[in-house]
């Protein structure tokens, strides 16, 4: 559809003047997170009693999770046990379908390992993952219950290990993962943005949806119709 409204055309140095005024605005804004950063690596730590996940391999200890490095990022999927795949979290799936094999080789560069946990049943999980095409390593939480408590997905949880001990360094959930989402971040650069109700958007901008709703295209996850 042809958008109703678009931004006031102007000449070469006015939009620059113009960009120079948000650049300033920008930078407050990168250290601002630069500062926000500096006091998540300043939280204290939580210690994790003893934990047990089931992967490939059946049954394993938190600790094995970390691969060998210090720190793990863990996301919590959502899921909808005995469900097909179109059913699935469209939230869930969008998340990781960012999160390859190149982007793990740079975390892991940097001593941190990535891992997902549901509390799917493991079979379910592992055929949801094969069906996507995603590689990172998935364990199910269906029997584990000295995990904190979280809602039933959507939580990105960081843990540092020490010898034989793991700590709990941080947890984010709704807006927070967004670090995870990179098309939302590319799409905030866009002249229309997400396109989602709650955006403040001048008038006569393309009609708003509802946060996510447009993850999901004709009955299923977005990120599935790239493997029908």
């Amino acid at each position: 559809m042809k958008p109703t409204a678009t931004p006031p055309i102007v000449d070469r140095d006015e939009w620059e003047r113009a960009r120079a005024e948000l650049l300033l605005r920008e930078k407050a804004h990168t250290r601002a997170g630069d500062a926000l950063a500096a006091a998540r690596r300043r939280l204290p730590m939580l210690r994790m009693p003893p934990v047990t996940v089931v992967g490939r391999d059946g049954p394993l200890p938190l600790q094995e999770v970390f691969e060998g490095r210090r720190m793990l990022i863990v996301y919590h999927f959502m899921w909808h046990a005995g469900a097909p795949h179109e059913k699935q979290c469209p939230g869930c799936t969008h998340s990781q379908s960012a999160m390859n094999a190149a982007v793990r080789a740079y975390l892991a560069a940097r001593d941190v390992s990535y891992a997902v946990f549901s509390s799917g049943p493991w079979d379910e999980l592992a055929a949801y993952r094969d069906f996507m095409g995603w590689t990172a390593p998935w364990y199910s939480t269906a029997d584990s219950t000295a995990l904190p408590k979280i809602r039933n997905g959507g939580d990105l949880r960081c843990y540092l290990r020490d010898g034989d001990e793991v700590f709990q360094t941080y947890e984010t959930k709704w807006r927070g993962i967004e670090a995870m989402l990179p098309t939302l971040q590319l799409l905030d650069l866009t002249v229309y943005g997400r396109q989602e109700k709650w955006e403040d958007s001048p008038p006569g901008w393309p009609n708003q949806d509802e946060p996510g709703s447009w993850w999901d295209r004709d009955g299923r996850p977005v990120a599935q119709w790239t493997r029908l």
